[in-house]
């Protein structure tokens, strides 16, 4: 598999993992009533479980180790992760009203659902970078290739 392919599909991963975990803290937090920061860090850290979450699935279905499976998914997804997120909250909180919609309101999905879009462009470019230095989601697909 090229080095764009397996990006792609390293990023999609990631889009995934931060996907559930972004859109599932943002409603609770949004829910519970939480403050911007408490809502962004909720976000944040389930976004990092369900992406490392993903790829350990995968790699325990390969047979892989626990104590090698952390390891691997940590180098593999932690960057890609954090870029995602990064890019992801920044264009939330620059959104007018995007973090005071309400569950009910288009503006809510929409400016979570366009953020996520608009971070897979970095994530992708830095998972490209890291495949093709050999890092990142290449170090994963080198135990599982279904990955």
């Amino acid at each position: 598999m090229g080095v764009n392919q397996l990006a792609f599909r390293a990023t999609n991963h990631c889009l995934t993992g931060c996907g559930i975990g972004e859109v599932l803290g943002m409603v609770l937090a949004t829910w519970w009533g939480w403050g911007y920061a408490a809502s962004i860090a909720l976000a944040v850290g389930l976004a990092f479980f369900f992406g490392y979450l993903l790829t350990l699935i995968a790699l325990f279905r390969a047979g892989t180790a626990l104590g090698a499976a952390l390891g691997i998914a940590f180098v593999a997804d932690t960057l890609s992760i954090t870029t995602m997120e990064i890019v992801d909250n920044a264009v939330l909180l620059i959104w007018p009203g995007a973090l005071d919609a309400g569950l009910g309101d288009a503006l809510f999905w929409i400016s979570l659902a366009i953020a996520l879009a608009i971070a897979w462009g970095p994530t992708f470019l830095v998972n490209r970078a890291l495949i093709g230095r050999g890092k990142g989601h290449a170090r994963a697909h080198a135990h599982d290739s279904a990955h």
